[in-house]
C-alpha cells in the first residue's frame, strides 16, 4: 500500500479540501448550466477558454495548483510576511485609482490584456493576515481601546478605499473581520450599538422623519420617567440618556441622508429603497436622477423579480441540469455571477438548495472547529477571518438572490464565476489548511 508524502499531508485536513473541491466543482456545473448553449460542443468547449466554464475550469486548476503550494510553504512564512502583504495589497488597492477599467458601473478592476483582476477581492487574504498579525502579538493588549482602533483600522481601510471605487458590495465585506475581534475580546456594546444602528438606519427608511423623531423622542422620554428615582442619585444618567436621544436623532436627520446622498450611488439608494417598497426621497428633482440611474435602479429589480421567479419555478426537485427556463434564456441577468444561486434553484430545486446550504453549513463548522483547536492565537484569529468572510458572501449573496437584502454585488464563494474570486477564497483556504496542519506550533 503506497504512503501519501509525510511532508506534505502530514496533519493535512483533507476534510476541508474535499468540501472545497466538491464546492467548486458544483459552481463548475452551475456556470454550465447557465450559459452552455446547444451548439457548443460539451467535451471541446470544456478545453478551448471561449466559454465561461471552460474559463472557470481552468481557474480551478490554477487555484489548485497555487494551493498545493501553499501547503508546501511553511507556516512561519505567512507570520513573517503577513505585515508586507497588507502592504502590497494596500498599494494594489492604490493602483487601481489611475489603472482602472469601468465595468458595470465598478471602478475597482484593472484589465491585464483578456484578464481583470480586482485587488479588493484579494485584499481580503492580506487583512486576514494583517490582522492575525497584530492580534497575536505578544505587547497588543487587545483589552485596550488603542488596540481596538487600530484593528478595526487595519480592518477598514481597505473597505474606505473600496468605497472610493465604487465598490459598494466588496467594501462591506471587510466588516466581516468584526468577527475575529469579537471572539479575541471586542466588548459585545459594540454588537449592540452596530445593531441599533443598523434598525435606526431602518427605520429612518420605512418611518417618515417627523414621525420617527417623535418616536425617539417618546422612547427617551418613558426611559426617564421609567427610571426617575435612579436619575435623582445619579444624574449622570440623565446625561447618557439625552446624549443617545441626540445621537438617533442626528443619525436620522443627517447621518443616514448625507450617505444616501454623498456616499451610495443613486442606483444604489434605489435599490434599497425598493427593497422596502418605498420611493427615494433623496432625489431633489427629477434632472438629478440620470437615466443611467434609473436603468440601473430598474434593472436590479428587475433581476430580482426574475431570480425569485427562477428559484420558485424548480418547486421541490427542480426541472433538471439544462432544463430550466429562467436561467436557459437569459430571464436573469449576471446569471452566472451574482444570481447563480437561481440556477441551482431552478435546476435542482428546494432539495437541490438545501444540500448546497448545508455544504456550506459542514464548511463553517469546520473551519470554526478549526479555529478552536489552535494553539497560536494567529492560527485561531486567521481562521475566524476566513470563517467570517465566507458567512458573509453566502449570507448577503442567498438574502441578494431571494429578495431579503440589497443588490450589492457579492458573489457565492467558489460558486459565482470569477477567476479573482475563486483564486482568492483558495488561498484563503489552504493557508487555513497550512496553519492548521502546524497547530503544534505557536506562531506569531
Amino acid at each position: 500500500m503506497t504512503q501519501k508524502n509525510p511532508e506534505i499531508s502530514k496533519g493535512i485536513d483533507w476534510s476541508l479540501i474535499g468540501l472545497y473541491v466538491v464546492l467548486s466543482l458544483i459552481g463548475i456545473i452551475a456556470i454550465f448550466a447557465a450559459t452552455y448553449r446547444d451548439t457548443d460542443p460539451i467535451i471541446q468547449s470544456f478545453f478551448q477558454f471561449k466559454t465561461d466554464y471552460s474559463r472557470q475550469f481552468y481557474y480551478f486548476i490554477i487555484a489548485l495548483i497555487l494551493g498545493f503550494f501553499v501547503l508546501l510553504t511553511d507556516s512561519k512564512f505567512f507570520t513573517a510576511t503577513a505585515n508586507l502583504w497588507y502592504f502590497v495589497g494596500i498599494i494594489i488597492l492604490l493602483l487601481v485609482f489611475p489603472f482602472h477599467s469601468r465595468i458595470k458601473g465598478t471602478e475597482s478592476i484593472i484589465r491585464i490584456g483578456g484578464f481583470q483582476f480586482q485587488p479588493a477581492e484579494f485584499c481580503k487574504i492580506c487583512v486576514a493576515l494583517a490582522l492575525a498579525k497584530y492580534i497575536s502579538r505578544p505587547e497588543t493588549n487587545f483589552s485596550k481601546p488603542k488596540s481596538q482602533i487600530i484593528a478595526a483600522a487595519i480592518a477598514l481601510f481597505p473597505s474606505l478605499l473600496s468605497i472610493l471605487q465604487r465598490e459598494t458590495g466588496l467594501a462591506l465585506v471587510y466588516f466581516s473581520f468584526f468577527l475575529v475581534m469579537f471572539r479575541e475580546g471586542l466588548p459585545s456594546i459594540i454588537l449592540i450599538i452596530g445593531f441599533a444602528i443598523a434598525a435606526l438606519v431602518v427605520a429612518t427608511i420605512v418611518i417618515e422623519p417627523n414621525v420617527l423623531a417623535i418616536i425617539l423622542t417618546v422612547i427617551a422620554a418613558l426611559v426617564i420617567y421609567f427610571n426617575r428615582r435612579t436619575i435623582k442619585r445619579n444624574r449622570g444618567m440623565l446625561v447618557v440618556v439625552i446624549l443617545l436621544w441626540f445621537v438617533c436623532v442626528g443619525i436620522q436627520r443627517f447621518a443616514v441622508p448625507f450617505a444616501f446622498k454623498h456616499v451610495l450611488q443613486k442606483y444604489q439608494v434605489e435599490r434599497i429603497y425598493s427593497l422596502f417598497g418605498k420611493d427615494n426621497p433623496y432625489q431633489e428633482g427629477e434632472e438629478e436622477v440620470t437615466p443611467d440611474a434609473k436603468r440601473k435602479a430598474n434593472q436590479s429589480n428587475y433581476n430580482v423579480r426574475q431570480s425569485k421567479i427562477a428559484i420558485g419555478s424548480g418547486q421541490l426537485w427542480g426541472k433538471g441540469l439544462l432544463k430550466g427556463t429562467q436561467t436557459r434564456y437569459d430571464f436573469v441577468p449576471e446569471q452566472r455571477t451574482d444570481f447563480i444561486f437561481c440556477t441551482i434553484g431552478e435546476g435542482f430545486g428546494f432539495a437541490g438548495s438545501i444540500v448546497l446550504l448545508g455544504i456550506y453549513l459542514i464548511l463553517l463548522f469546520r473551519i470554526i472547529t478549526i479555529a478552536e483547536r489552535q494553539r497560536s492565537v494567529f492560527s485561531r484569529c486567521y481562521a475566524y477571518g476566513v470563517a467570517g468572510v465566507f458567512f458573509f458572501h453566502i449570507a448577503i449573496n442567498l438574502a441578494m438572490t431571494v429578495g431579503l437584502a440589497p443588490v450589492i454585488g457579492i458573489t457565492l464563494p467558489l460558486i459565482s464565476y470569477g477567476g479573482t474570486s475563486l483564486i482568492t477564497f483558495t488561498i484563503m483556504i489552504f493557508i487555513l489548511v497550512r496553519l492548521d496542519a502546524d497547530r503544534h506550533m505557536v506562531l506569531r
